[in-house]
């Protein structure tokens, strides 16, 4: 079988899939190679290649701080969270250790927010989910001090962050030792081929597969308009995905975050999240913007850095270290992410627009069983 994109999802499936004993064969012009390197020395916007969503992402897995407890969304998600710590455990067993610090602290920056979080935390707790309220004085004692106003807190302890460059490093390692093949080579055409699918490559060669799961971003979205035309009932149309762009930075700090640092922190949508792969507290990733299409925009890095205005003095006097930018493949007109089987053979796990690196293991897992419910020779 054939996985097409080779950003978190696409690895997690293909990865996956290798494990349960499938040949499988990833194809991605740059992610199989960008893997290797991980998003600390990436490049930045205007030094390399248009980066996928996965090598932009901040990694942070927000599970049982969802806003809902029920429905798919909420199911993936939790799935998800119970596999990454599978995965981890395995992967760091196979000496490819990926980096995770546990704890995501939700901030109120408003009355209303405050309420909401309230009854959030309410409902999850009825779950028996370890989500913890924090009031006003006990964000206050946090130092250094949180972006104001922070009326009141909500602490996940299950939730968390791993090392989105170190998690694709460890997958694509780790396949190629089960015997995972991953071609630097784009698709750019789908065609029906029998039982099975013909995918036609940018170099001019050709493979040929009873299973070919689309996950490459956007571009899925492209393959599925232009294969629509040559098999029966396939709509690519109504499938299509938009680009949303992501900015963010990475700052050093002049004094180190302390070890009781309440892990990474949401504020009014944005994410401070100090980097769980490297030792000394004194490096923080800050994001992401959400910018339509594929233009990055200054003056939204501008508020960004200053968190509009609300950033405080520690934030405000760190260093940028390195800057970057990412697009994440968000569905038009339906919920996020999209995984269907659009025809025989033929199946879509993209559209996971801000949620790529946390919904992966359970995309993986719903691709398997796919497959693995109409078992094929091919």
């Amino acid at each position: 079988m054939i996985v097409v994109g080779g950003g978190i999802v696409g690895l997690a499936c293909a990865w996956w899939l290798q494990a349960r004993g499938h040949a499988v064969l990833l194809l991605d012009p740059a992610q199989a190679a960008a893997a290797d390197e991980g998003p600390a020395d990436g490049a930045g916007p205007g030094e390399g290649p248009e980066r996928s969503g996965s090598l932009a992402a901040l990694g942070v897995l927000m599970a049982d701080s969802f806003h809902r407890e029920r429905g798919r969304a909420w199911d993936l998600r939790q799935c998800s969270l119970e596999r990454w710590t599978e995965w981890r455990h395995e992967l760091a067993e196979r000496g490819h250790p990926i980096p995770y610090r546990s704890g995501v602290l939700l901030l109120a920056a408003d009355g209303d927010e405050e309420e909401r979080l309230a009854a959030l935390g309410a409902r999850k707790r009825a779950l028996g989910l370890p989500l913890e309220p924090w009031d006003r004085r006990r964000l206050e004692q946090l130092e250094p001090t949180l972006p104001q106003p922070s009326l009141a807190g909500l602490h996940s302890g299950r939730d968390g962050q791993l090392d989105p460059g170190s998690a694709l490093a460890a997958l694509a390692a780790d396949g190629r030792a089960r015997g995972l093949s991953l071609r630097e080579e784009a698709a750019v055409a789908l065609r029906p081929d029998g039982g099975g699918w013909r995918v036609e490559l940018a170099g001019g060669g050709v493979e040929r597969a009873a299973w070919v799961v689309l996950a490459a971003g956007t571009a899925s979205g492209a393959l599925l308009e232009a294969a629509a035309g040559g098999a029966a009932g396939l709509d690519g149309g109504r499938r299509v995905l938009e680009p949303v762009l992501g900015q963010a930075l990475e700052l050093e700090l002049d004094t180190p975050l302390p070890t009781h640092w309440p892990g990474a922190v949401v504020w009014r949508g944005v994410n401070l999240v100090p980097r769980p792969d490297l030792e000394g507290g004194r490096r923080l990733w800050l994001g992401a913007t959400l910018e339509p299409g594929r233009r990055a925009d200054p003056d939204q890095l501008r508020e960004l850095r200053d968190l509009g205005g609300a950033a405080p003095e520690w934030l405000r006097q760190a260093r940028v270290v390195r800057r970057w930018q990412g697009l994440r493949p968000r569905p038009l007109g339906r919920p996020a992410p999209l995984l269907e089987q659009v025809a025989p053979g033929l199946l879509l796990a993209s559209g996971h627009y801000r949620n790529g690196i946390l919904l992966a293991p359970a995309t993986a897992a719903w691709v398997a069983e796919q497959i693995e419910a109409r078992p094929t020779d091919g």
